[in-house]
């Protein structure tokens, strides 16, 4: 069965760093894209990141040098680093495993077939 365990959220003042992972089992880790995903109360889903399955990345304009995504496929993680956090990051976030294998280095909304539980991010003011 395929698991995804999110991991490495907390509670941060403005401008301080988080390290999210993702550790995935139960299918060929190494052959799917992934992303994350965020959603705040009262907010939808919003995804901010997405990696291919030879390394290429993709973020939202709102993340675009304070996040970084990357995996390492010989552990079945997949990584977030935040950096420079803000108020506005606060969110569930979440690690999503795309539906179809293949090499998808770009943020997508749909198409995406598993996901963990989330790890909760909180940045004060």
């Amino acid at each position: 069965q395929e698991h995804l365990v999110e991991s490495g959220g907390g509670s941060v003042q403005a401008g301080g760093s988080l390290r999210l992972s993702c550790l995935a089992s139960g299918y060929s880790f190494s052959l799917y894209s992934m992303a994350w995903f965020r959603q705040a109360p009262g907010k939808k889903r919003d995804v901010v990141a997405a990696i291919g399955t030879k390394g290429g990345t993709d973020y939202r304009d709102y993340v675009k040098g304070r996040f970084t995504i990357s995996r390492d496929d010989s552990a079945n993680t997949l990584y977030l680093q935040m950096n420079n956090l803000k108020p506005e990051d606060t969110a569930m976030y979440y690690c999503a495993k795309r539906s179809s294998s293949g090499d998808y280095p770009f943020l997508g909304l749909l198409g995406y077939s598993s996901w963990g539980q989330g790890t909760q991010v909180t940045v004060s003011s």
